[in-house]
């Protein structure tokens, strides 16, 4: 993600995932609907604010050298059904919302 853009956007989608709404993250992160609000809007945020949303979403921050970016992303296109035992839906479905992930970043890019 090279724009803050890119993860308020990802963030406002995983919200969305999660069925959560603006004034839900007053319970998962411990800040008020305006606060969150800012974020999404593109307000700028602290590293330490963007960690406490990313826990709250269950999410982790990832930093890839630049060089490893396309290794990474093909090993997140890559079929995942039968790695890990997971079932094959469950495979696709996490395949499928990485697609969507990465599709929208390569769109903006």
């Amino acid at each position: 993600m090279k724009k803050l853009a890119h993860v308020t956007e990802f963030l406002k989608r995983r919200r969305q995932q999660l069925n959560l709404n603006q004034k839900d993250m007053l319970m998962k992160v411990g800040m008020s609907q305006q606060q969150y609000q800012r974020i999404e809007a593109g307000g700028d945020l602290r590293l330490s604010t963007l960690l406490r949303v990313l826990e709250g979403m269950d999410l982790e921050l990832v930093l890839v050298p630049r060089q490893k970016v396309a290794q990474v992303e093909e090993l997140l296109h890559s079929p995942l059904v039968g790695h890990n035992k997971l079932s094959d839906e469950h495979a696709e479905h996490m395949h499928n919302e990485w697609l969507d992930i990465l599709g929208h970043l390569e769109e903006e890019s």
